[in-house]
């Protein structure tokens, strides 16, 4: 597939945008579900009750699970560097830092991303105005999450280096998963096999490890968030991830990681009744030149020359 080939449409902005807001509210489901249940099993719960949804889905459209040995190797891959992984850190990372913290360095992911997609990839390089693009889209990260969160850098630094390998491991992830395309395998199918892929692999770990059923009962509160994790920000976020992934590749798609703060504070105006203050406004400025560095067609609109007529 040609880099022209890559290019984010209409549909495409318009799925990212809702990708984030699903993964924005991740951030307060696993905050919740943190103080009554441990790392593993919270993630054991997050990919099994989605496998179990997608499950539902998948024979209610009619669609089939894939046989061969070769397909499904690929979702244990995927699973594991895509969900078993960065899962597993952020939730450990989110136990010891600040979640306005953990959200900046979270957002480090299109970086990684852009230096993978170069060196493992042919059709997504590396370009001047993409690098400039993406160091204005974390400047506006930082601005709307606020510089006084980077004042815990240096501390918990283990916690740090945890959330900043799960963005290394997604920058990964989304250039193995464009195998899937090249498969021509559904984006639901995809969705499907990689979280059940990651529920073989993360449960007996949350078993041996944390021995959940000695744990107290949780709330309704917890189980909710934990629903909300699974249904929405996993089982409905990643059939969108894929679709956005065989389409516009993983530089393209993990920018979703610049707009999940944004999305994050308009939720919170939307139903927490919070203000959006001068900052906000300067990050998402800074985000939305960012984006459009990357994307490169407003600065081809404005650098385009008209040809005279002979």
């Amino acid at each position: 597939m040609s880099e022209s080939a890559l290019r984010m449409g209409r549909l495409e902005w318009t799925l990212l945008i809702l990708l984030s807001v699903l993964w924005g509210g991740s951030f307060f489901f696993v905050g919740v579900a943190v103080h009554e249940l441990p790392p593993f099993t919270i993630v054991a719960l997050r990919v099994g009750l989605a496998a179990l949804t997608l499950f539902v889905v998948i024979r209610l459209i009619g669609l089939r699970m894939p046989y061969a040995p070769r397909i499904w190797l690929a979702f244990f891959g995927m699973g594991f560097i895509n969900n078993m992984v960065p899962f597993s850190l952020i939730v450990w990372g989110q136990t010891h830092i600040a979640s306005g913290l953990a959200s900046i360095l979270n957002a480090a992911t299109p970086l990684f991303t852009l230096v993978v997609a170069h060196l493992f990839t042919a059709d997504e390089r590396m370009t001047p105005a993409r690098v400039a693009g993406l160091a204005v889209g974390f400047a506006g990260v930082i601005f709307i999450i606020g510089p006084d969160a980077l004042s815990g850098i240096g501390q918990d630094v283990a916690a740090q280096c945890a959330i900043l390998g799960a963005g290394l491991a997604y920058a990964f992830s989304g250039v193995f998963g464009r195998r899937f395309r090249r498969m021509n395998i559904p984006p639901m199918v995809t969705a499907t096999g990689q979280v059940t892929a990651s529920t073989v692999l993360i449960v007996p770990v949350a078993l041996m490890v944390e021995q959940p059923w000695q744990l107290s009962a949780p709330g309704a509160g917890t189980w909710a968030s934990v629903f909300a994790l699974a249904i929405l920000s996993t089982a409905l976020a990643y059939i969108i991830y894929f679709r956005i992934l065989a389409v516009a590749g993983a530089t393209n798609l993990l920018l979703v990681t610049f707009l999940i703060p944004v999305s994050a504070i308009l939720l919170g105006v939307a139903f927490l009744h919070e203000m959006l203050e001068p900052k906000h406004f300067a990050g998402m400025a800074l985000i939305g030149l960012g984006l459009m560095l990357v994307d490169g067609r407003p600065l081809r609109l404005l650098t385009r020359t008209k040809v005279p007529s002979s």
